[in-house]
């Protein structure tokens, strides 16, 4: 048999080939896998896959286009934005040096595995043969040969490899393939590169940069499956259906739209699952959990049988489990994970969103919940819907704005199939309560990790994701201040995003919460040190406009709704990024979801606010559920 034939080429230069020859399939709709890679060098990638990078540029700049970052955490959260706006069907890889390059990637591989979103990094790593050991940024250890600063990574990775020799190249690169393209099992991949390695050649088998199709599978529910959860749900009285990003990520909102039609069951909806149903939808009863409606929770704490759809039912969404009050309350999970299908003691359904729910809903074909479930329903939506209308309202076009208002402006003005950006702080779960979602993909919030350096990094991916769609980036000063660099990608990128910079002057969500446990908004504002030594002394003089200005960004200051209008019509006739600075007050909140998040206070304190806190506390834990009934 003659010998196949073989290409001659580095590490580096093999890895990079590989990445371009890689297709995603799902129904039979094709795509390259890797839309492109997010890069800075050092010393540790420079002259590896930098060096392949540029050779491959040169070849093709449509295979794999190289884009400079200036933060490599926010390199990760481009990849992750870019790849849950493409329902994580394409991704990007992202190259870093090695040490603080490498190690400033953590925080963002372990947003990515929270989130389940697939992302490739490729840092850079010491030298394999140590010849000149130790090496500039190397974590030199006492106690062990084998370890650098890239295993700080190993936890936060769905899958971690280091190619030690250019022979364990192809198995890794084929591992990484494999968890990056499984709807259950995906996450950040780590497949360390040590700088020598990559420089080194080999003779590649030709059928390694052969075209790859990696057919993402709709795993089908078991018939049995099936039938013991809609035996469960044949005899529910008030049921309610959770959906989580799994419907999104599935495509399985019009399944759901139609089993809900037929059944009349409402809907509530996770952070990641806002948008699987327009706000509008008759069945559609908002956000639930400790961010959600009272509409959604009051069906929450009634419902005799809770169908969690795509869910991993995280403590907002359960309310640290305080939401499902019902001291009969069962579960029925449809998950493609193992690990979400089996959580609160519910029939397991392990299977699609879309393909599970169209056999549940034919496996029920007479069942519908009485009238009076569905004019409450109804009734419920209707009184959020009023009390969102409030929030919205601005009764004086010359007055300051709050927060509320803001939002309430921006989702206006914004089209249907226009995207908002956010996460962590206060401004998410007024979000999660607040915005009308219109469009599956026209809400983007990262709480699974909820890393305040996402917003403006994920925005500019999700913004390369869906060019026909504009996207609002809402950030806080907080956030900003945190990570707001990736400004300056978009500018070079010519990637227009309207990013809403609503400055409060501190961390307007974790102030709100240290007041709720009585601990006085303490180390939460942006203030000089007085005299006394304490951290309460007049507002700084930081200005934020100026700053985004100085990145590159069009800015347009406000602090009216008129001129917050005027501003935002600009911004979308414009083709370049543009940032609004507005004031608002911290002080105002959001409507209350009456709902509860378990936050431990000091047992004891010499503050009457904390002792009351407590008090508060011990009171609501009471609420609080195992959830060990048996399925």
């Amino acid at each position: 048999m003659a010998a196949e034939p073989t290409l001659r080429l580095t590490v580096a230069q093999a890895t990079i080939r590989f990445l371009t020859g890689q297709y995603a399939e799902r129904d039979g709709v094709r795509n390259r896998f890797f839309a492109g890679c997010f890069g800075i060098f050092g010393h540790g990638n420079v002259a590896g896959l930098g060096q392949a990078l540029l050779q491959e540029e040169l070849r093709d700049p449509t295979t794999l286009p190289y884009v400079l970052g200036r933060n490599e955490q926010a390199m990760v959260h481009s990849a992750v934005g870019y790849a849950r706006m493409k329902d994580r069907l394409q991704t990007c890889a992202v190259t870093s040096s090695i040490g603080p390059g490498a190690t400033n990637m953590v925080t963002g591989a372990a947003l990515a595995t929270i989130n389940r979103i697939p992302v490739l990094l490729l840092p850079g790593d010491t030298f394999a043969t140590r010849v000149s050991a130790p090496v500039l940024q190397e974590l030199e250890r006492a106690d062990a040969g084998d370890i650098s600063a890239n295993d700080a990574l190993r936890p936060v990775s769905r899958y971690f490899d280091r190619v030690w020799r250019p022979e364990q190249l192809p198995a890794a690169l084929l591992s990484a393939m494999r968890v990056l393209t499984d709807p259950a099992d995906t996450g950040a991949v780590t497949l360390a590169m040590p700088q020598d390695v990559q420089a080194e050649a080999f003779d590649w088998p030709e059928s390694l940069f052969a075209e790859r199709v990696w057919h993402i599978r709709r795993p089908a529910p078991e018939t049995a499956e099936i039938q013991r959860a809609a035996a469960v749900v044949a005899s529910a009285k008030r049921p309610l259906i959770v959906a989580g990003g799994g419907v999104i990520y599935s495509g399985a909102s019009e399944a759901l739209s139609r089993f809900c039609d037929r059944t009349g069951i409402p809907v509530g909806l996770t952070q990641a699952g806002k948008g699987a149903l327009p706000f509008d939808h008759p069945h559609s009863v908002g956000a639930i959990g400790s961010t959600g409606t009272t509409a959604a929770n009051s069906l929450a704490a009634a419902a005799d049988v809770v169908i969690g759809i795509g869910t991993r039912y995280s403590d907002f969404t359960t309310a640290s489990r305080s939401a499902f009050a019902n001291p009969d309350v069962r579960f029925v999970n449809i998950n493609v994970a193992v690990m979400d299908s089996a959580k609160l003691s519910g029939i397991s359904v392990l299977a699609d969103a879309r393909d599970a729910i169209d056999a549940l809903d034919a496996a029920l074909p007479d069942y519908t919940v009485d009238t009076d479930y569905r004019t409450e329903t109804i009734r419920l939506a209707q009184q959020w819907d009023d009390t969102v209308t409030a929030a919205y309202r601005v009764d004086d076009d010359s007055a300051a704005l709050n927060q509320n208002q803001v939002i309430g402006l921006v989702n206006t003005l914004s089209e249907p199939r226009d995207v908002v950006v956010c996460a962590a702080g206060s401004m998410p779960g007024d979000l999660h309560k607040l915005w009308r979602t219109r469009d599956p993909k026209g809400y983007h919030v990262e709480y699974g990790y909820s890393c305040m350096g996402y917003k403006v990094a994920g925005g500019l991916g999700a913004k390369m994701a869906c060019p026909d769609r504009d996207v609002f980036v809402l950030v806080g000063d907080g956030s900003y201040l945190m990570m707001a660099t990736e400004l300056v990608t978009a500018v070079q990128e010519r990637v227009k995003l309207i990013v809403v910079l609503v400055d409060n002057h501190g961390f307007a969500s974790i102030g709100a919460l240290s007041e709720s446990l009585g601990s006085q908004r303490f180390g939460t504002a942006y203030r000089y040190r007085s005299s006394p030594g304490r951290l309460d002394g007049e507002k700084l003089p930081v200005d934020l406009a100026a700053n985004a200005a100085s990145l590159g960004a069009q800015v347009i200051r406000v602090s009216t709704a008129a001129e917050f209008t005027d501003a935002v019509k600009a911004a979308k006739a414009n083709d370049v990024t543009t940032v609004i600075h507005v004031e608002t007050d911290p002080l105002l909140s959001t409507p209350s979801s009456e709902s509860w998040w378990d936050v431990p206070v000091s047992e004891v304190s010499e503050l009457d606010e904390t002792r009351t806190a407590r008090q508060t506390y011990e009171q609501k834990k009471t609420a609080q559920r195992s959830y060990l009934r048996p399925s």
